[in-house]
């Protein structure tokens, strides 16, 4: 098992998508390669990279992008991804569009440990309905009860989050919407996760990016880098990029930026925001505790004192 005085290595495979399904497959499974080429123990590519992001449009043809991901029925993109995990000897987070069962059909990732198995199943629990982002429509949440029996090898849980203990370290998985929301990370973390993965398809309608295209890219990168600093441990966010039309609107400029942030909030490294790029990324695993016990914000939480967090609202109205 991995110690306190190990590193871990992040791989964030950042791509355009289009409507050929299989070479956005093939060409991400490329970046994997490239990953693992320049030493990668953890890859993890952009939400959903397997469709461009259909949800600019409520279309019910579209639920047959989907896929199941448990076994025995696992589709062919997550076994495509088990071989190239095998083959590469790397932990895997593979976000797609999920089909749990007729009529339940989730935003979810799959974690894949170095050797190809496949450990179980993230799915994304806030689900945004907004213009061009009409995620209501295609998915449920995730579950708040812990898996099923069978379903999460390795795995702690609680309330729908979930840390899988890889080959390599400690991961949570939470998916785009779930990055604006500080208690995922707090949980994840008390779940004792070592790197969070946030995998991502952000950008901006082109009628609105002079004005707000700018600080919507900061504001995304800086909330998850505050969640770098309050949990002390590793971020790793990455987005897909290029343009993806829709009739009748601009459709989305997809900005890219994938990044890897330290415990104290530092972006390691970053990804262009037009272009297509694998970030490769050493964490030193030593820095985390090192950083809790200077910055001992764990020892001093008044967990007595946050009932008040589980109410919709608590002023007046």
């Amino acid at each position: 098992m991995p110690t306190r005085d190990t590193n871990f290595t992040v791989g964030l495979v950042q791509r355009r998508c289009t409507e050929d399904r299989d070479d956005n497959v093939r060409r991400a499974l490329d970046g994997v390669r490239e990953a693992a080429s320049k030493g990668a123990h953890i890859v993890c590519l952009q939400e959903m990279f397997n469709a461009t992001y259909f949800c600019k449009r409520e279309d019910f043809a579209l639920f047959d992008i989907a896929e199941p991901i448990l076994a025995p029925d696992t589709g062919p993109t997550i076994k495509k991804c088990q071989d190239a995990a095998k083959q590469h000897n790397v932990v895997l987070i593979a976000p797609i569009f999920e089909r749990r069962a007729p009529g339940v059909y989730h935003n979810s990732a799959a974690v894949i440990d170095a050797d190809g198995e496949l450990l179980g199943v993230y799915r994304k629990m806030h689900i945004p309905d907004d213009p061009l982002y009409y995620e209501k429509f295609y998915f449920a949440p995730g579950d708040a009860e812990p898996p099923a029996p069978g379903t999460a090898k390795n795995c702690v849980s609680a309330s729908g989050y979930r840390v899988w203990n890889t080959r390599h370290a400690r991961v949570a998985p939470l998916i785009c919407w779930d990055q604006w929301y500080p208690e995922n990370a707090r949980i994840a973390a008390l779940l004792g996760a070592e790197v969070l993965f946030y995998p991502t398809a952000i950008g901006w309608r082109p009628e609105e990016k002079a004005e707000f295209g700018e600080d919507h890219r900061d504001g995304w990168r800086t909330v998850q880098r505050a969640h770098a600093i309050s949990n002390e441990l590793f971020v790793a966010a990455v987005n897909r990029t290029g343009h993806e039309p829709e009739p009748g609107t601009g459709g989305i400029d997809f900005f890219g930026s994938s990044f890897v942030a330290d415990p104290f909030g530092r972006v390691v490294a970053e990804s262009p925001v037009d272009e297509e790029h694998v970030l490769v990324v050493e964490c030193p695993r030593r820095m985390i505790d090192d950083t809790r016990r200077h910055w001992p914000f764990f020892r001093d939480r008044r967990v007595d004192a946050f009932q008040p967090l589980t109410q919709r609202w608590l002023g007046n109205g």
